[in-house]
């Protein structure tokens, strides 16, 4: 399933809503390092892999920005290191 995820920079967000419920992806920029710090899908919308798409999504838009990224996050941590791909990413 696909969301319609935005992305906020001035607030440092990346934010969808499902029925009515806000799912969110907060980070903050320091340089060219992108620090994921919280991760939130309220427990009515859990387990449709909502949180799993802001992750993405973010480091989808990192990568168009050549920012490196650091998962504070347990779960965008998590995240990372299931897909690969996205490990070349992650900020020493």
């Amino acid at each position: 399933m696909s969301y319609d995820i935005k992305h906020q920079p001035n607030e440092q967000r990346f934010s969808t809503a499902v029925e009515l419920e806000l799912c969110l992806l907060d980070y903050t920029l320091s340089g060219n390092v992108m620090t994921i710090t919280h991760t939130e899908v309220p427990p009515p919308v859990e387990g449709r892999g909502i949180a799993s798409a802001l992750v993405k999504a973010a480091l989808d838009y990192a990568r168009e920005q050549g920012w490196k990224v650091r998962p504070a996050c347990s779960y965008a941590d998590a995240w990372m290191r299931r897909h690969h791909d996205y490990e070349n990413l992650r900020a020493s």
